[in-house]
């Protein structure tokens, strides 16, 4: 049986427009609005007076006809803002409902979706940004990430999940796209299988995610995604959104209740209908030029001569200019294209070294050190759900760490969330923040839970550990004392950490207190 994704008609579009004008003239309420536009991949920012657009990016891939589709979107729309997501999808910000529709429409003839980009639906399929070209992978997943988007998109207009559901796929133990901890993630093994992982997530009580079964062979990923929506149908919460989400079906039926009834649903997807999966691999024909380059910008393909550059614009946020500007000056070049990663990085793939020279001239206003290239969500000053402003804490920090002229090895990446949602992933990291209040004198001031040595390495997984909340206007300072002691030691920021973690809770506490 062919499925099919549901298409945006011009009625659709019409009704969408007209509600979203609707919106904005006070006719409908932010709470309805939210409830219908979310299926459009858009909704409306803080403040209600303009609204941002999610395009889906299957595996983060972003091929030149819809790069180019993008710069001429912002231009035509003067698109101020935007912002690489850690889901591997593209928003743009601070649109008026004509920019909102027009670019919806357009991108429809150039194969990119915005529906269900918010909403109860599936959200874009992840995959590593590097599949395909990274060295060491298992095998390049990014095709099953395909074939699962388009199986997903089918159920647009089918009976409605509890909440959004995440699938992801991961290529090696680096586990980029937390394909462990997902609502239904395949991990790549040496062998060509896949294992199966279910139930998990990071946000509200968070879980890493329950192994389902060992050595799928990678034909039969769609009865598992199957086996996943039935039992969230059934099972899901759908009168507490706050306990709606795939990781507290194992509160209710007990892990292995759980994994029972996962099982059970997988039998009945495997009696029905085909859903055999058949993919030709692809690949990359192209011969290196013999230009060899190399920094920490570079990364060596597994295809002898090519190269991957690296680009991490601050925050996830680039110029929107740059999209233009990196269109043309790939758009010559035989193979290449984009890949947006689940750290808010995007990759430019399958570059010769004298490509990858050009590329690096086109690229040089993103991050040039590890903290740098830290993750932040979009923030409260855009998200109507977010409580702290994400961005602007990390430009403060990036801006005091740069002026005490630390080493680039003496912090790491940190991970920013402007709320418990934990869209900046700071479960996560080896430092995080959560944005929330501190109480002075009886005042709630602007503040940030911290949390440490998290991590998302494959057989490492370890959520970060509470350390207490710090004012906003403090952590800069706090990160700045850290990275000075990291530095004075002379170990980079990982070995230091390992040998001082109580000196690290130390320090956070005269911050914390």
């Amino acid at each position: 049986m062919e499925r099919k994704a549901p298409v945006l008609g011009k009625e659709e579009l019409e009704e969408f427009r007209q509600k979203t004008k609707d919106f904005y003239e006070g006719k409908i309420t932010k709470k309805d609005y939210k409830g219908y536009s979310g299926r459009y991949g858009s909704y409306a920012q803080r403040g209600g007076k303009c609204s941002m657009i999610r395009l889906r990016m299957a595996g983060g891939r972003l091929t030149k006809d819809k790069l180019l589709y993008i710069a001429q979107s912002i231009e035509k729309y003067h698109v101020k803002k935007a912002h690489l997501t850690t889901c591997q999808t593209i928003q743009l910000h601070d649109l008026d409902a004509d920019a909102v529709c027009g670019i919806m429409e357009g991108a429809m003839e150039h194969g990119i979706i915005t529906l269900g980009g918010g909403g109860d639906f599936p959200r874009n399929v992840m995959a590593p940004p590097l599949s395909g070209t990274q060295r060491g992978e298992c095998f390049d997943v990014l095709p099953y990430a395909t074939k699962a988007e388009e199986f997903l998109l089918s159920f647009l207009d089918a009976k409605k999940m509890p909440r959004k559901l995440k699938v992801c796929f991961s290529n090696s133990p680096d586990n980029v796209t937390h394909a462990t901890f997902r609502d239904l993630g395949f991990v790549a093994r040496p062998d060509g299988k896949f294992d199966v992982y279910s139930a998990g997530g990071l946000g509200n009580q968070p879980k890493i995610g329950m192994l389902m079964a060992e050595a799928v062979d990678p034909s039969r990923i769609l009865y598992y995604i199957l086996a996943m929506r039935e039992v969230f149908l059934e099972h899901g919460n759908y009168e507490q959104r706050g306990k709606a989400r795939t990781r507290f079906m194992r509160d209710k039926l007990g892990d292995e209740g759980y994994k029972q009834a996962y099982l059970e649903k997988l039998a009945q997807a495997e009696a029905g209908e085909d859903l055999t999966v058949s993919v030709e691999p692809e690949e990359i024909r192209k011969k290196a030029d013999g230009t060899r380059v190399s920094g920490s910008r570079i990364l060596e393909q597994k295809q002898e001569g090519l190269y991957s550059v690296l680009y991490h614009p601050l925050g996830g946020c680039p110029d929107p200019a740059v999209f233009g500007r990196l269109y043309n000056v790939i758009e010559n070049m035989e193979e290449v294209e984009l890949r947006i990663a689940p750290d808010e990085t995007l990759y430019i793939v399958n570059l010769t070294g004298t490509e990858a020279e050009k590329v690096l001239e086109a690229t040089q206003d993103g991050a040039q050190t590890p903290f740098e290239s830290s993750v932040a969500c979009i923030g409260s000053a855009v998200c109507q759900a977010g409580v702290r402003d994400s961005q602007s804490l990390l430009a403060a920090a990036v801006k005091a760490v740069r002026e005490a002229d630390l080493p680039a090895s003496a912090l790491p990446r940190v991970h920013i969330s402007g709320c418990p949602s934990s869209c900046g992933t700071h479960q996560i990291g080896q430092i995080g923040f959560r944005g929330g209040v501190k109480m002075i004198d009886k005042t709630a001031c602007p503040a940030f839970e911290v949390c440490f040595f998290g991590c998302d390495r494959q057989g490492e997984e370890r959520l970060g550990q509470s350390a207490g909340t710090m004012l906003q206007d403090d952590i800069p300072a706090f990160l700045v004392e850290v990275g000075r002691e990291a530095a004075a030691s002379g170990l980079p920021y990982a070995s230091w950490e390992k040998e001082n973690r109580e000196k690290l809770l130390e320090i956070a506490g005269k911050y914390t207190a």
